[in-house]
């Protein structure tokens, strides 16, 4: 019994190697020695008639892209200030000890990953993983650490850029994102759960996915899918094709648990890099916008708009409205146009006109082709920045939504007629590390104007870029109310 287990071991092991090993029997009979020698036989694997030849070299050798890529890959230990309430003790006060109640302020500790992409010391992460920071730890692969400060960030994309002083320092140079393809083998290497230079291996599962997880009015998602293991603490980290080439920067986990249970999401290597040469340059995100709102089209779409808009092919983008005098308006478009491509590339999913977009700086030129009824319509579109000009914005540039700190809805025109104003913003939430919190503005409030500029849309708050001097505007009850900023 013995024997015959080990003679099925060796021909399962031999099948498996694609061979049949020589085999050498010795027999005993007496004084007679017979030895009977059979020749090796090669042949392919048993596994049927519809598989593909086996050729060692065509399966992918990871092995130069990680132990390369790896050594750029740094651990970002984040320290933040925190306020918390001081909690009231009530044995103190039995033996009469003072306590002192209100907000303290404490530190809290959390981790991220970055990727170094410069010699001297330019670390590309998650604007989400070093945004509330107050100090930054950069450990390195080999075991070195340097204090880091900020250099800029971007929450529209969530990508921040960070720079420690150090010389000479691994680095991992970009690849293109647009040419990795659907069953590329990537790496996502980081931190997750501190465990530093952590490497796993997926497939390219999908790209261009929206999935409006980034909180921001101006975001830019068009994530490419990977089923490589991602886990907290991956956040920065890199997204690597078989070359050892950055494609991507590891950060958002798609699951109802918070770890990782199949997919995981990276802002491709075309946002991140133009984010990062935006901050180097000019300390600011250099946003083009093209000033118009749509819709991709798609089933959903046409099932519920067909009739009104005589569309009945799933593709492109609708244009819903145009902003007055923005660069899409100035072109030429209107709405109901449905753009099709932008310098060639079709618009074939919900975010790649954004995508697209995002790319270019105010005063780009762009290649756009729409559908306007059965017409195909070719515009040149010069785009334009957030307050509705073709240059450039200062470094010290401000994004008044965010240092007001709420969040903002046109006012319905029934009670601007009860207010007796033209139109306004109201706020519907105040954030507690923002302006109108300071200025103890409450919910219902109804922004008429910023420094002495009527804000009657959306659009016309985000396309302020001085600092905020003065607010003006109505609460719900007709109680008028004006704010002054001293700094």
């Amino acid at each position: 019994m013995k024997r015959t287990l080990s003679i099925i071991g060796l021909v399962v092991l031999s099948a498996v190697a694609g061979a049949v090993a020589a085999v050498s029997v010795i027999a005993k009979s007496g004084d007679n020695e017979v030895q009977v020698i059979e020749k090796i036989v090669e042949r392919a694997p048993a596994l049927g008639a519809h598989f593909a030849s086996y050729e060692q070299g065509s399966y992918p050798d990871l092995t130069y892209a990680a132990e390369n890529a790896v050594k750029a890959v740094v651990n970002i230990e984040v320290i933040s200030e925190v306020a918390v309430h001081s909690g009231y003790n009530p044995f103190l006060d039995f033996f009469g000890i003072p306590q002192q109640q209100g907000m303290q302020k404490r530190e809290q500790r959390s981790g991220g990953s970055g990727v170094i992409i410069t010699p001297d010391g330019y670390i590309v992460t998650n604007n989400h993983v070093v945004e509330n920071s107050t100090k930054l730890r950069v450990k390195l692969n080999d075991g070195r650490t340097f204090d880091a400060r900020k250099i800029g960030t971007d929450p529209a994309t969530d990508v921040a850029l960070i720079k420690v002083d150090g010389e000479n320092l691994p680095t991992l140079a970009f690849g293109s994102s647009d040419a990795l393809r659907l069953g590329e083998w990537v790496l996502a290497i980081g931190s997750p759960f501190d465990l530093q230079s952590t490497i796993t291996a997926g497939i390219v599962s999908a790209k261009a996915r929206q999935l409006d997880v980034i909180p921001d009015d101006f975001r830019i998602e068009s994530f490419i899918q990977t089923d490589a293991a991602v886990n907290p603490g991956n956040s920065g980290g890199a997204l690597v094709n078989a070359r050892g080439e950055l494609v991507g920067i590891n950060t958002v986990i798609k699951s109802s648990t918070g770890s990782y249970i199949g997919y995981s999401f990276a802002v491709p290597e075309t946002i991140v890099r133009k984010v990062v040469d935006d901050l180097k340059e000019y300390g600011v995100v250099q946003r083009a916008l093209l000033g118009v709102t749509y819709r991709y089209i798609d089933q959903e779409f046409i099932d519920n708009m067909k009739e009104e808009t005589g569309i009945s092919e799933v593709g492109g983008a609708y244009v819903a409205s145009v902003v007055e005098g923005g660069a899409a308006s100035e072109a030429g478009l209107r709405k109901g146009d449905v753009i099709t491509a932008i310098d060639g590339v079709a618009i074939d999913a919900p975010s790649k006109l954004g995508e697209q977009i995002g790319k270019h700086r105010p005063n780009d030129k762009v290649k756009i082709s729409v559908k306007r009824g059965e017409n195909v319509k070719h515009f040149e579109v010069t785009l334009r920045n957030k307050a509705g000009k073709a240059e450039l914005l200062a470094a010290d540039a401000v994004d008044v939504a965010k240092v007001l700190g709420g969040r903002f809805v046109e006012a319905d025109p029934k009670l601007c007629k009860k207010l007796d104003i033209r139109a306004g913003i109201e706020v519907v939430q105040v954030n507690a590390d923002g302006l109108l919190a300071r200025a103890r503005v409450r919910e219902g409030f109804v922004i008429t104007h910023i420094n002495d500029r009527a804000i009657r849309t959306i659009s016309d708050l985000n396309s302020l870029t001085d600092k905020v001097r003065s607010i003006d505007g109505v609460y719900p009850d007709g109680r008028a109310a004006s704010y002054m900023v001293v700094e």
